[in-house]
C-alpha cells in the first residue's frame, strides 16, 4: 500500500498596497482635513492667474509689434487688473460673509442703476455694443458686476423666505421679475454673452434652492424662443447661427474666427509649437487674447496645455460644490454653488465655441482671457469662494483652536465666525395662555373676557378692582336684605 503524502498548500502571498492605493489613502487623508478646500482652490486660482498672464503675453505680443506699438501694451495693462483684482481677492478673503450679505441689497439696486445709465450717453461704445463706462484711463463694464450683485442678492432673498418658497409667489418675486429688467437692460446694449451669463446665475439659484423640474422646463422653452427671436431679429446674431451650422459658407466672413481656431488647435498636435512660436497670433485669428486665447493655449501648449485648463476647471466644479455641500449656513450653500456653475459655465461655453460646439458668444474665458473688469470680477469671485471655504463648520473649529496657520497669518485672515441658525420669530398676535394647573376652562373664560365686561379704557387690574367692589356690594346688600327678612 503505496502512502501518497499530501502536498502542503500554498500560502497566498500578501501584496504590498501599490503606489495607486498609498497615493489614493494619501490624498484621502489630506482632503479630509479643515482646510483642505481652502488650500486647493488657493492652489487652483494661483495656477490660473499665472497661466492667464502668460498666454496673455504670448498671444498679444505679435499682435502689438505688427501694430507698431510695445510687444508688452496688453500684458502691461493685464498685469496691473491682476494687482488690483489680487487686492480686491484679499479684501473678500477678510469682509465678514453676513455684512456681505447685508450689503447684497444696495449693490443690487446701484447694479442696476449703473447698467441704466450705461445707456444714456454717459456709456462708452465699443464692438458695437453700448456697454462700457469710460474714466480717463479707467474702463469698466457694469454687467459684470450685476452678475455677482445678483448672486449675492438672489441667494440673500431665497434664503430669507425658504419657509414659504413652496408657493410659486413666494419662489418667483422678487427674484425673478428684477433678473427680467436686468435681462430687458443687458440686451438693450445689446450684450449677448452677458445676457446668458445672468441666465446661467438666476437658473443656477432657482436650482440649489429646490425649485420644482416643470419650472425649468418652462424656462427651458421661454430660453429657446427667445434665442430664436433675437437671433432672427438682429442680422449679425443670425449670421453667427449660420456660420455654426456652416461655416464653410463664408469662411472669409462670418465662419473666419471658428475656421481659424480650428487650425490653431489642429497644429497643436500633443505638445503645441512652444510659448509665443504659433501663428495664430499674428493677425490670423481675431480677437486672440480674449475671446479665442483656447486655441492659442491649444496650438503653443498643445492638448497637455488644452488637457491642463479642462483640469483646472474640472477641479474648481469639484472644490466649489464641496465647499458648497460641507458648510450649514444655507445662504453660504447657495452662494457658493451659484459663483461655482457660473464661472465653470462660462469656461465650458467660451470652450465650446472655440471647438465649434457652441456658437460665438463673445463670453471671455475666466481668469486666462485678456480683459479688465472680467479678471477684476473673477478674482473677486474667488476671494468670496475661498471665505466660503474657511466658514465650513471643522476649518471655523481648527482656525479658532489651533490658530490660523501659515495662510493665513501670511494673509492676516481673521478667524471665522460660527454659523448660528437665526432665532424663530414670535408670533404677532399673543397665543392663547396655557392653563393654570388646577382649574377648568369654563373657570378662565370670565379673566379672557375682563376688557369687554369692564371697558377697553381701564387697565386690567382696574377691571379686577372694579368686579371686587361689584362682588363685596351684591354680598352686602343681600347680607341686609336677609337681616331685615329675620326681623320681619
Amino acid at each position: 500500500m503505496t502512502v501518497v503524502a499530501d502536498k502542503p498548500r500554498s500560502k497566498r502571498k500578501v501584496r504590498p498596497a501599490g503606489r495607486v492605493a498609498s497615493l489614493r489613502s494619501g490624498m484621502t487623508s489630506w482632503l479630509s482635513r479643515p482646510l483642505a478646500d481652502f488650500h486647493l482652490l488657493l492652489a487652483i486660482f494661483g495656477m490660473l492667474t499665472v497661466l492667464g498672464l502668460v498666454m496673455v503675453l504670448s498671444a498679444s505680443a505679435p499682435g502689438q509689434v505688427a501694430s507698431g506699438v510695445s510687444a508688452y501694451s496688453v500684458f502691461q495693462k493685464q498685469l496691473i487688473y491682476v494687482c488690483i483684482g489680487a487686492v480686491l481677492f484679499w479684501v473678500m478673503l477678510r469682509f465678514p460673509l453676513r455684512k456681505l450679505r447685508h450689503v447684497s441689497t444696495a449693490a443690487m439696486g446701484i447694479g442696476v442703476l449703473l447698467l441704466a445709465l450705461v445707456l444714456t450717453p454717459l456709456g462708452d461704445v465699443r464692438g458695437g455694443a453700448r456697454s462700457w463706462f469710460t474714466l480717463g484711463p479707467v474702463s469698466f463694464q457694469p454687467i459684470e458686476t450685476v452678475k455677482l450683485a445678483l448672486a449675492l442678492w438672489g441667494a440673500h432673498v431665497l434664503v430669507t423666505k425658504r419657509a414659504l418658497l413652496s408657493q410659486y409667489r413666494h419662489l418667483l418675486v422678487p427674484v425673478v421679475p428684477v433678473a427680467m429688467l436686468v435681462f430687458a437692460l443687458v440686451m438693450l446694449q445689446p450684450d449677448l454673452g452677458g445676457t446668458i451669463t445672468l441666465g446661467v446665475v438666476l437658473i443656477s439659484l432657482l436650482w440649489f434652492v429646490g425649485a420644482p423640474m416643470r419650472l425649468f422646463g418652462v424656462i427651458a422653452a421661454g430660453a429657446v424662443a427667445g434665442a430664436v427671436v433675437l437671433a432672427i431679429g438682429a442680422t449679425y446674431r443670425l449670421q453667427r447661427v449660420t456660420s455654426f451650422l456652416n461655416p464653410d459658407a463664408d469662411p472669409d466672413g462670418a465662419g473666419h474666427q471658428a475656421r481659424q481656431a480650428m487650425f490653431a488647435l489642429a497644429d497643436g498636435g500633443l505638445f503645441g509649437k512652444g510659448l509665443a512660436r504659433g501663428s495664430s497670433q499674428w493677425r490670423y485669428l481675431p480677437n486672440v487674447e480674449s475671446d479665442f486665447i483656447f486655441a492659442v493655449i491649444g496650438e503653443e501648449l498643445g492638448f497637455v496645455g488644452c488637457a491642463l485648463v479642462l483640469v483646472l476647471f474640472g477641479g474648481l466644479a469639484w472644490v466649489g460644490l464641496r465647499i458648497a455641500s460641507r458648510n450649514t449656513d444655507p445662504w453660504i450653500r447657495i452662494v457658493a454653488a451659484t459663483l461655482t456653475v457660473w464661472l465653470v459655465a462660462q469656461a465650458a461655453i467660451n470652450i465650446g465655441y472655440v471647438v465649434k460646439l457652441l456658437p460665438v458668444t463673445g463670453l471671455t474665458l475666466p481668469m486666462i482671457s485678456s480683459g479688465g473688469t472680467s479678471i477684476v470680477t473673477t478674482m473677486i469671485v474667488f476671494g468670496i469662494l475661498a471665505n466660503c471655504a474657511r466658514h465650513e463648520p471643522e476649518a471655523v473649529s481648527a482656525l479658532r483652536s489651533l490658530g490660523p496657520g501659515r495662510v493665513g497669518g501670511l494673509l492676516r485672515l481673521p478667524a471665522p465666525e460660527a454659523y448660528r441658525a437665526p432665532s424663530k420669530r414670535k408670533p404677532v398676535r399673543p397665543s392663547t395662555p396655557p392653563r393654570a394647573p388646577g382649574r377648568s376652562r369654563t373657570q378662565q373664560l370670565p379673566v379672557m373676557d375682563e376688557r369687554r365686561m369692564a371697558g377697553r379704557s381701564a387697565p386690567p387690574s382696574e377691571y379686577r378692582r372694579r368686579d371686587s367692589r361689584r362682588t363685596q356690594g351684591r354680598s352686602e346688600q343681600g347680607r341686609s336684605t336677609r337681616g331685615r327678612g329675620r326681623s320681619n
